[in-house]
Formats: structure tokens, C-alpha cells, sequence
């Protein structure tokens, strides 16, 4: 019977590392027995296991080392063996079987030592670079004709995330998108966290759908911006034109926010935004030249905030600034989240898990949507950091914006 003996270290009990190990290799319908286990004393101390691991065929064996590879689980043989570098055929194309890369702290082992993999990143491969000993993680349309590219698992070792001590509130609910959260509490703590964030120097990332215009919540995240709690802002052709559409007409989708009412040929109205703003040149000129003189944009202008804008086929016109080559949009989003700390999904579902995929572990994720299903769909997909928050939007800013306010933080002092 194929089998193999792996090893895990660290702070695996109170991260859960081990038994998710252990479920894993009963899932994946293989058995296990833990040769040896060391646990730590005290909450700082590190424990390990040897664990070794049976199963009926070596190609159940080698899927099976392959998941459990993921919460850091490598075969104590793995530990002295080389990864193997095959070059790409030509540009666009990885080798076949090319190690796919999760978005954990990965190592690989060259010429006997272990280089880190720079730019963590799902659902890429990875380039070894001899001459220079640097490995990192690319897309495939970025492989060039005879790069060196790491296939199968040998050689490769992850590190898994743990849970930090002291933990806040809402790490204790990463994995829930139950409605019953104490929402207020988890609002504290998501604003704690941006204050620690930005008080590092760290910088934070939202990503947005136009569904903030709509709910009447844009003025909440421009006043998050206004703050200095937003450093680079991601979102589609769709929140721009309402955000603007509101700048010039005061109007979201033909609606008067501040009526609640339909404006005559309202519908007309974000196409004449679309098209002032074209006219003007881009976004920036159109704030420089006096034409759009509030919201979202506009702040982010005046603040010098990064924004990135990333179409799909059913855009309105766009604006310019729109980036309609999606893997160009996708190099500028993946150049942009680079020194990213924290970041903070509100209302979208295909920017949010777009970014996910982009994002490293390492990034501290809030997801907050009024539908459950996005945030599930956002750790289905491998942002398993990301911690969900089910409540409609516009209540969610409201609050975080209080939370962040001078005001808040004098009376938490006091």
C-alpha cells in the first residue's frame, strides 16, 4: 500500500491546522496514524506531528499530499528534495503539470536551499530564476518562451496561515455568513483593524459595486476616503457612471436620491454622464475642469487615490478611464495589491472573487454583502482569509464611518 509520512509544526491546535489535516485524509478516502505528537505548553509554545498517511493507490496518495500540502503537511522526505523546473515550450504556455499555487506563503527548494516565492498568489505558476535564486508567482499569459517554471508538488512547501493572539471578534466568524452576527460588534472591529492598519502605514484597498449609489451609501465611503481609510479603490464601469451620474444630476440609475422619486427621462441620465465625461477627456480632467464637483470619484481625485476600473461586455459606453482589456485590467490590479494590508468588499460579487484570486492570504479580507451566497462563493474559491459580513450596505458604511469619525475615537478614550 502506497504510503507516506508527512510532518506539521507550529501552532497547530489552536489554528486547527491538525485536524484539519486529519479530515482532509478521511475525505479524500485514505487513513492516517499519528506516529508522534509534541504539544506546547503554553500559548506561545509550537507543537508537531508526524503523521503517516496510507492509501490505495499512489495516485490517491499523491492527491492527498497534494491538499494537505495546503495547511503546511510536507512528507519529511520532501524536506531534501529539489523542486523540477522544466522550461515553457513558448510565451503563454506553462509546462504540463505545472504546480498551481495557492495564495499562502509558499518556499521552494533550489540548489539545496529554500527560496520564498515573491507575490503570493492563486492559481499561478511559479518561475525560477537561477542565475538571480529569486522565484515568484506569474499568470500564465505572462510565462515567456523558456522560463523555468516548477512542475508537480516536489520541492514545495507551504506555510499556513494561523490564528492571532490576541484574536479579534470577527476572526472567531471568518467561516459564518450568518444574518444573526452581532453586526455592531463585528463593525467595531472591522474599524478597529483599518485604525491599526493605517496607523502601520499599511494601505487599504476597497472594492465596490454601484450598488453603494443606489442604497444612497456613496457619501459613507467618501467620507472614508475624505479620512485617509482608503488607499487604492477597485470597481466596474458601473459605480463611476452612477457615482457621477449622481455628481451632475443628483440622480442613481434616473432616481432622485433625495426624493426617492424618478426623474423625467431619468433613464437618459447616465448615458449624458457617460458621454460629458468622454467629452472631458477622463475623470480627472472632469473634476479639474469643474465639471464634477462631488462624490466618490471626485474624492478620490482631490485625495490621490489609487482607482482601477475593470469592464465587462455589458458596460454602457464606458467611461475612459474603463479598462476593457481584462487581462490588462488584471496586471493592474495584481500590480496595485501588491503593498496592500487590508481590504474591504461591499456590494459586488464579480469584483470582489476577482480580487480575491488576486490577493494573498497574508491580506486581512472583509466581505459585506446582502447576499450570503457571495461570500461563500469568495472562499470557495480560495479566499478562505476572508471573514463575511451578511447586512445590507448602506447601514454597514453608515456605522464603520461612525466607528472611524474623531468624534468616536475621543468618546472610546474617554
Amino acid at each position: 500500500m502506497p504510503r507516506s509520512i508527512v510532518q506539521i509544526s507550529g501552532h497547530i491546535i489552536d489554528s486547527l491546522i491538525l485536524p484539519k489535516v486529519l479530515d482532509l485524509i478521511i475525505q479524500l478516502g485514505a487513513e492516517f496514524e499519528i506516529l508522534d505528537i509534541q504539544i506546547g505548553h503554553r500559548r506561545a509554545d509550537r507543537s508537531q506531528a508526524r503523521i503517516q498517511v496510507d492509501a490505495a493507490t499512489q495516485e490517491l496518495l499523491e492527491r492527498v499530499l497534494a491538499k494537505i500540502k495546503e495547511h503546511g503537511a510536507l512528507p519529511v522526505e520532501a524536506e531534501a528534495e529539489s523542486v523540477e523546473l522544466q522550461p515553457a515550450a513558448t510565451d503563454g504556455i506553462f509546462p504540463d503539470r505545472f504546480y498551481a499555487t495557492t495564495n499562502l506563503p509558499t518556499w521552494v527548494r533550489v540548489n539545496e536551499q529554500w527560496i520564498e516565492v515573491e507575490g503570493a498568489e492563486m492559481d499561478c505558476g511559479i518561475r525560477v530564476d537561477l542565475k538571480t535564486m529569486r522565484a515568484e508567482c506569474i499568470p500564465i499569459h505572462r510565462a515567456k518562451r523558456d522560463d523555468l517554471v516548477v512542475v508537480g508538488h516536489r520541492g514545495v512547501k507551504i506555510l499556513p496561515m494561523e490564528r492571532r493572539v490576541p484574536r479579534e471578534a470577527f476572526e472567531f466568524m471568518s467561516s459564518s455568513v450568518s444574518t444573526e452576527q452581532p453586526k455592531g460588534l463585528l463593525i467595531r472591529e472591522i474599524a478597529a483593524s483599518m485604525k491599526r492598519t493605517r496607523a502601520e502605514n499599511g494601505r487599504i484597498l476597497v472594492v465596490a459595486g454601484p450598488g453603494l449609489v443606489h442604497t444612497g451609501a456613496a457619501r459613507y465611503l467618501v467620507e472614508l476616503i475624505e479620512k485617509d481609510y482608503v488607499q487604492v479603490l477597485f470597481a466596474g464601469n458601473g459605480l463611476a457612471v452612477h457615482d457621477i451620474e449622481t455628481a451632475l444630476y443628483g440622480t442613481s440609475l434616473g432616481v432622485y436620491l433625495d426624493k426617492t422619486m424618478r426623474a423625467s427621462e431619468g433613464h437618459e441620465h447616465h448615458l449624458w454622464a457617460i458621454n460629458a465625461v468622454r467629452k472631458a477627456g477622463n475623470i480627472r480632467k472632469a473634476v479639474e475642469q469643474g465639471l464634477i464637483q462631488s462624490g466618490i470619484f471626485y474624492s478620490c481625485v482631490k485625495k490621490g487615490v489609487d482607482f482601477v476600473l475593470a469592464g465587462s461586455i455589458r458596460d454602457d459606453g464606458p467611461l475612459p478611464d474603463v479598462i476593457t482589456d481584462t487581462l490588462k485590467a488584471q496586471d493592474l490590479m495584481r500590480e496595485k495589491v501588491r503593498d496592500v494590508s487590508f481590504a474591504l468588499m461591499m456590494a459586488t460579487t464579480l469584483h470582489a472573487i476577482a480580487t480575491g484570486n488576486l490577493l494573498p492570504a497574508t491580506v486581512k479580507t472583509v466581505c459585506v454583502d446582502i447576499n450570503p451566497a457571495v461570500v461563500t462563493k469568495l472562499t470557495d474559491r480560495g479566499t478562505f482569509q476572508a471573514m463575511g459580513l451578511v447586512t445590507d450596505v448602506e447601514p454597514f458604511l453608515r456605522e464603520l464611518s461612525q466607528y472611524l469619525s474623531p468624534a468616536e475615537n475621543a468618546a472610546a478614550k474617554a
